[in-house]
């Protein structure tokens, strides 16, 4: 088969297209023929070098979501069979012509959604259930902040929280991304080049705050994520892009009584990752089904221009998701 393996860590020239092996697949994984796969900022993390994949997925080989045909199943499979159309989310090896996957982390593609579709959904998708809605517990009626709201999570986030009765705000670079986020049905976009994200928050939401932050940015962020939750609000966090070290003042912490936490989804097992997918089918496979929350995409790349796809993932100049297609 065909597959992007990173050849060296580096920037987007080291991902090269090279002819390696189909995977096996195990008693109770089906084997997919891959027809695209997503393109997630890990991916690119991995491939400079800063995200080792966890044991057992491709040492070599990115992509953590894909949608395709199953050809193969295990002895164990129950649900799936040959032929089936589905999307999943995967350790690894997702940047290839073939795929193994556990069949509890494959869902079926919902509605007339196409393959492009598809393979935009259960990264984003599943990170978002497992972290604002199980760990930050965020109920109709009450508020969500993203950061980062016209990335893939953040059209997510934001589409599924609203379709879920909830008010939505989101940070963004730009005025077309606020905008874009507003034609979703965001409360408020900020602009957080030209404002200071906590004291809108706190002027919009008569200074009350937030309920749920969903904050993939740390660093400088961190203090005013603080002063923008509500009491009993949750901080959610799910990467750092402006580092690990912070400024915390704990007395907010306390009086306030917040709840820090935060998450990494690829090296949970796959039991918890089935369960995911299963209140995925549940609440919001039916919503993509009747249109209701759409995939956004903002490019699709062929599979031999993996590079290109990963230079565009590093501008943020995208809305939405970026996709590779291998057929």
């Amino acid at each position: 088969m065909k597959a992007i393996v990173i050849t060296h860590p580096g920037g987007p020239e080291v991902l090269q297209m090279v002819e390696r092996p189909i995977p096996e697949y195990s008693a109770n994984e089906v084997l997919v023929k891959v027809a695209a796969a997503g393109i997630n900022r890990p991916d690119v993390s991995q491939r400079k070098g800063h995200y080792p994949p966890p044991p057992g997925a491709s040492p070599d080989i990115p992509g953590l979501e894909i949608a395709g045909t199953v050809i193969e199943v295990g002895v164990d499979v129950t649900r799936w069979k040959i032929g089936d159309k589905i999307c999943a989310l995967v350790t690894g090896g997702g940047y290839a012509e073939y795929c193994n996957v556990p069949e509890g982390q494959c869902l079926p593609i919902p509605g007339s959604l196409t393959f492009i579709e598809a393979a935009s959904l259960p990264e984003t998708f599943f990170t978002v259930w497992s972290n604002v809605f199980d760990r930050g517990a965020l109920k109709r009626g009450e508020s969500l902040l993203v950061h980062g709201g016209s990335s893939g999570i953040g059209v997510a986030a934001i589409q599924m929280a609203k379709a879920l009765g909830c008010i939505v705000y989101v940070t963004a670079g730009t005025e077309e991304k606020c905008r874009f986020c507003e034609s979703l049905g965001v409360a408020k976009a900020i602009n957080y080049k030209t404002e200071n994200f906590a004291e809108v928050i706190k002027q919009i939401t008569a200074g009350k705050g937030v309920d749920v932050i969903l904050d993939m940015i740390g660093g400088d962020y961190t203090s005013n994520n603080i002063k923008s939750l509500a009491y009993d609000g949750r901080l959610v966090l799910i990467n750092m892009m402006m580092g690990k070290d912070v400024h915390v003042d704990l007395s907010l912490v306390m009086m306030k009584r917040l709840i820090i936490t935060g998450s990494t989804l690829r090296s949970r097992d796959t039991t918890f990752k089935a369960a995911i997918a299963q209140k995925l089918e549940k609440n919001i496979w039916p919503l993509l089904a009747s249109g209701q929350i759409k995939p956004i995409i903002n490019k699709v790349f062929p599979a031999s221009e993996a590079s290109a796809a990963h230079r565009l993932m590093e501008s943020s100049e995208h809305i939405g998701k970026i996709v590779l297609s291998f057929e």
